[in-house]
């Protein structure tokens, strides 16, 4: 969900009421889950991978009914969805991301005498995560947040999606089935659901991290509430990305049906629903490029899109971006909000660079299989509107290498972006170790964290220095005996 022109669902009779019980019994998880051995969390993670396979049967076609995404589709995100807890268990089992890192006393430090110091990384505590519509598996209930965060050692509770309500529902009665015959504590995981719960969430004092996906204007005002609390918390919110793709001149002469069949497939994949969807290319006046695009838009069929909220917001946004002074429609047709019926095909705006240095609102993000091509007449106007960006998840260049303007570009765009791409296109974020998905405000809320990759576990857990400990009343992580086997960088030196 990334529209701001959805209503909000009510809240579940009940379901704020029973808030302070979740939340007290994950309070009371919290320090077993801190003190838990990477290698126990890293088997809870797998057990939940394994149950959700074995549900599968029974997950994807649900998935099917509520979003209205094709059987392969969701198949190979619940797969996805299970490589990532795998892989998250995997890497707090290697330890590193604890950097454990141990300054033993010595009298004959450069400054004077040092104390025996040792710093590692604990987990926060009680964490709340909100479910995005878009991804039922990958970002939902058993999602990224989730996930982790329980690798962290954070106890979840999570706000349902009101998207698809019966996959959450089968989804966390797996993962809480999951945990519980893994060993997991009472409270390592809880599922609620309700606008209201989720504002009364974020402000408990027993919250200690908020991470979300979804609009602008939801994230935001969680954001707000998260920051303007007695004690602020972190909020991890992914929001709003335009995804610009600059197409210098040379690669709009020498190869444009590359780049058109790359941007038509990247913008109209899953309907145009992905996070790290293209909505904006940037090409030379007069370039083949527009018309070849046009074309290959033209002939892509409508498909339903997540939930009716969805397709109103996309229908509200898409108008309002066509009426804009300078903007035009190029190709496909727009859709109708009156009609329920209606899958929406993809549709391509047209305006100039011009027009998008005067209006920014050009640049907003519409949710849906919509894009905008804007036309620059040189290199300056080009520069100048990669300069201009609001925040972005990615941004892409398609150019020769050797260009120097593409070096220019793409330190231009490292500056706005979190994910820089060359000749590639950006729907499809991999997880891996070395995944960045993020980027400064608009994008989300936290410029330097990443809510997919390895790196992702970085969010839920904050730096602690011991001095003077004895060895005893270390946690293992710190004692000189390294009970857990993690790296460990011992007097400046990795051991």
């Amino acid at each position: 969900m990334r529209t701001p022109h959805e209503p909000e669902t009510p809240t579940p009779a009940g379901a704020t009421a029973q808030l302070g019980g979740l939340l007290d019994v994950a309070t009371s998880a919290a320090p077993v889950l801190a003190g838990s051995a990477p290698e126990q969390r890293a088997g809870w993670l797998r057990a939940v991978a394994h149950r959700l396979e074995a549900g599968a049967t029974n997950l994807v076609p649900l998935a099917q009914q509520e979003t209205h995404l094709p059987e392969a589709r969701l198949s190979s995100e619940l797969v996805r969805t299970c490589f990532q807890l795998r892989l998250l268990a995997d890497e707090i089992t290697l330890g590193s991301y604890l950097r454990a890192t141990i300054d033993h006393a010595d009298p004959g430090w450069g400054m004077g005498p040092r104390p025996d110091l040792r710093r590692m990384m604990r987990p926060l505590g009680p964490v709340a995560v909100w479910a995005a519509s878009n991804f039922p598996f990958a970002f939902s209930v058993a999602g990224g947040d989730t996930a982790s965060a329980l690798a962290a050692g954070c106890p979840v509770v999570l706000v349902a999606h009101p998207g698809h309500p019966r996959l959450s529902a089968a989804t966390g009665e797996l993962v809480g089935d999951a945990l519980s015959g893994a060993g997991a504590p009472a409270g390592v995981f809880a599922m609620t659901e309700g606008v209201e719960t989720g504002r009364a969430l974020i402000r408990d004092p027993r919250i200690t991290a908020g991470a979300f996906t979804g609009s602008i204007s939801g994230g935001r005002a969680l954001f707000d509430l998260a920051v303007s609390r007695p004690v602020p918390i972190p909020f991890y919110g992914e929001l709003g990305s335009v995804n610009p793709a600059f197409v210098t001149r040379g690669a709009s002469e020498r190869r444009p049906v590359d780049v058109a069949d790359g941007f038509v497939a990247s913008m109209t994949l899953g309907a145009g629903q992905f996070c790290t969807k293209p909505g904006l290319l940037v090409v030379p006046r007069g370039s083949a490029v527009v018309d070849l695009v046009g074309e290959r838009v033209a002939k892509v069929s409508g498909a339903p899109l997540l939930n009716e909220r969805i397709r109103l917001g996309y229908a509200a946004s898409l108008d309002s971006l066509a009426r804009r002074d300078g903007v035009e429609v190029a190709a496909g047709r727009m859709p109708s909000a009156d009609d329920p019926s209606d899958a929406p095909a993809p549709t391509l705006l047209r305006s100039t660079a011009a027009a998008l240095l005067a209006d920014a609102r050009l640049g907003e993000e519409v949710f849906g299989p919509a894009a905008l091509v804007v036309e620059y007449d040189d290199e300056g106007e080009l520069l100048a509107v990669a300069s201009g960006l609001a925040g972005q998840l990615t941004a892409t260049v398609c150019g020769d290498p050797q260009d120097a303007l593409v070096g220019t570009l793409l330190t231009t765009l490292a500056g706005r972006a979190g994910r820089v791409l060359l000749n590639d296109w950006p729907t499809g974020v991999s997880v891996t170790y070395a995944q960045q998905h993020g980027g400064p405000y608009p994008a989300t809320t936290a410029v330097g964290t990443t809510s997919v990759g390895m790196a992702a576990i970085d969010r839920f857990v904050r730096p602690v220095a011991y001095q003077g400990v004895p060895e005893p009343l270390l946690p293992p992580a710190l004692r000189d005996a390294n009970p857990w086997g993690v790296p460990q960088r011992i007097n400046g030196r990795l051991g």
